[in-house]
């Protein structure tokens, strides 16, 4: 087990997370009973569906992730993959059984765990602390209720109080890690050549070769279900609006608003900070104020910033004077804030505490409270009434978009006449998208949907962004399919040649693997075969400097999968590295891991890795014995 672990320990993300997806449930009325029942769903577990809208929802959840990470480098076809489809599915039926589980074992989100787990949440923070404003403009943001939000919270924490319940009991003891180091930390010395590709052995391929490959690897030639689309899009930035805010409609505006512009009372202030040290003693305390007590009995309006730069403890304004610039109500603490303000223009407070410690504050000048002339605002507040026009205009020609698509929902033409909006189209895309609006998750749905693909209605509006909608329909539908033979017939051809190539390739590489097995040495063999050996002492499976030790990646994988050398017998093996070109690798000498450079902080760290690698397979087993007590039905048709 633990050398399964030192294989798949190298990179903690393969693990697969539980807990990431949040199902949305789904109930049937009583008119269920009066009809006769289709099933839809492409998973059952137990008595609860996961229909085919809840898997395609999680297949462009993950689409859209994997979107933002890779950018350009973003493969939208892998998703069109059935291994990569079951997968998913996998992953949705697992968390199906964890929360039936929590059902049957009486285990919830408690309303506290849930709260905590919100208020923990740095976008609905101010200053680190939780706040309900910035927590209700961040959902509604994002289209979203205080209820929706937590409902899906409290979904994705249920499926993981299993796992982190199994997670929390794994042990791992000083021998398992000993054991775990000894296998990761282990040294090899290894020696490898790389034959070169061969050519294939016949390279001419039949019609009769092509037809039967075809037929025989038809799953691998299939295209996807494809569809373009129609649509009428309402984007702000396109809207023309009726006219320009008038002078007297800003003047207006300026009126009414007039308390926005406000610029409150502001103060010159300068300081002398007596520093009284954290924890203080009383006999500090007391000798702190004592000083500033004095300080503030010499102080004049004279002769204040030299005594600020002889005595003042705050190295920030201490070489100015004491001079803490143009200050307003709330900026400082609320002692110093009371103090400042209740002092007149010239005059020197007596000693103010604060958390700091003692302040002698001197008021320099007063600049009183007063609103900014509507010259001063003018061009601010043309900006907001435009940008009101164009969210009002945007709202109601969306409104009216809506409200025409839904009246004749079969065809766009008369609300684009009754908007004058034109008809745009998109080009052919599957499920995992296209460009344009084809790459928007909700379009992505919206397109696949019943109501919109197999209806053949308009779909609903659907909000691309805060200023920018679309209401779709499908234009062409075009169902998965095995691509034409003559589509698919040269990358047939190339695949046969390539399979040939591979096929030399290995036989050449066994005959010589043979010849080494019986006692011939290395150097000679690979001689024999115009390749070079190379050497690397010390090998690592992860060695600390790759530069060092380099070879290609299978090699060093092969060769920590050998047995370990008889004493002046290396055991040796051959491995694919890609496009038909093998190598041969030996193992010479095995050593043991060096513990003593472990340091305890690595140990503890690695420690509770293990432990998290443990409570994984702990679960994936609890989870096959769910699976084994709970009937589950998968209709890969349906994917």
């Amino acid at each position: 087990m633990l050398q399964a672990m030192s294989e798949k320990m190298k990179g903690w993300p393969a693990i697969i997370v539980l807990g990431v997806a949040t199902f949305a449930m789904s109930f049937f009325g009583i008119e269920g009973y009066f009809s006769s029942r289709v099933d839809t769903y492409v998973a059952k577990v137990g008595k609860h569906e996961i229909s085919q809208q809840q898997f395609r929802d999680r297949m462009n959840q993950i689409r859209q992730q994997a979107m933002a990470q890779e950018g350009d480098q973003f493969d939208g076809t892998a998703f069109e993959k059935p291994a990569n489809k079951r997968r998913i599915l996998d992953a949705m039926v697992d968390q199906q059984l964890l929360l039936k589980a929590n059902g049957d074992l009486g285990m919830r989100v408690s309303t506290q765990a849930l709260r905590d787990a919100i208020a923990n949440v740095p976008a609905f923070q101010v200053n680190g602390k939780f706040d309900p404003e910035t927590y209700r403009s961040v959902l509604a943001a994002n289209r979203m209720t205080p209820e929706m939000f937590e409902e899906q919270q409290s979904s994705s924490m249920a499926v993981a109080l299993l796992p982190d319940a199994i997670n929390d009991s794994a042990i791992v003891t000083d021998a398992d890690m000993d054991r775990y180091l000894d296998l990761q930390l282990q040294r090899r010395d290894v020696q490898y050549f790389t034959l070169p590709r061969p050519a294939p052995a016949n390279s001419t391929v039949t019609d009769d070769e092509i037809a039967s490959y075809y037929k025989g690897h038809q799953a691998d030639f299939m295209r996807p279900e494809q569809v373009s689309l129609k649509y009428i899009e309402v984007n702000d930035a396109d809207l023309k609006l009726d006219a320009q805010p008038s002078e007297d409609e800003l003047k207006k505006r300026y009126q009414d608003e007039k308390s926005r512009f406000v610029q409150p009372e502001q103060r010159l202030v300068s300081h002398i900070l007596i520093n009284v040290p954290k924890n203080a003693t009383p006999a500090q305390q007391k000798a702190a104020l004592a000083k500033a007590d004095k300080i503030a009995a010499e102080a004049t309006p004279a002769d204040f910033a030299e005594l600020a730069k002889k005595d003042s403890d705050d190295l920030g304004s201490k070489s100015q004077g004491g001079n803490l610039g143009w200050l307003q109500k709330g900026v400082t603490n609320a002692a110093f804030d009371t103090a400042m303000f209740s002092l007149k223009k010239g005059e020197i407070s007596k000693p103010v505490l604060s958390p700091e410690g003692y302040h002698i504050i001197y008021l320099r000048d007063v600049q009183s409270g007063k609103i900014k002339p509507f010259d001063q605002v003018r061009a601010e507040l043309a900006q907001e009434a435009i940008k009101a026009d164009r969210e009002h205009k945007f709202n109601e020609v969306a409104g009216k978009l809506a409200d025409a698509s839904y009246q004749t929902p079969g065809s766009l033409d008369t609300a684009a006449k009754n908007l004058d909006l034109p008809v745009k189209t998109t080009g052919l895309f599957s499920h995992s998208g296209g460009t344009g609006i084809a790459a928007n998750a909700k379009v992505i749905a919206a397109a696949f949907s019943d109501d919109v693909l197999a209806q053949g209605n308009n779909s609903s509006l659907i909000n691309l962004g805060t200023d920018d909608a679309v209401v779709v329909r499908v234009d062409k539908h075009e169902p998965k399919a095995v691509r034409p033979l003559a589509e698919v017939s040269d990358s047939i051809k190339q695949k046969i040649l390539d399979d040939r190539v591979i096929a030399a390739a290995k036989q050449r590489a066994d005959g010589l693997l043979a010849r080494l097995r019986k006692g011939e040495d290395i150097q000679a063999v690979a001689k024999s075969a115009g390749a070079n050996v190379v050497s690397v002492s010390d090998a690592m499976r992860m060695p600390r400097a790759p530069s060092a030790q380099s070879m290609p990646a299978q090699v060093r994988s092969q060769a920590f999968l050998l047995p370990h050398p008889a004493k002046d017998k290396p055991e040796f093996s051959s491995v694919a590295v890609g496009d038909g070109v093998f190598a041969i690798v030996g193992v010479d000498k095995v050593q043991g891991g060096d513990l003593a450079k472990i340091t305890p902080a690595q140990r503890e760290q690695l420690r509770n890795q293990m432990a998290q690698a443990f409570g994984n397979m702990a679960t994936h087993g609890f989870i096959d014995i769910l699976k084994a007590k709970t009937p589950v039905k998968i209709a890969e048709d349906r994917m």
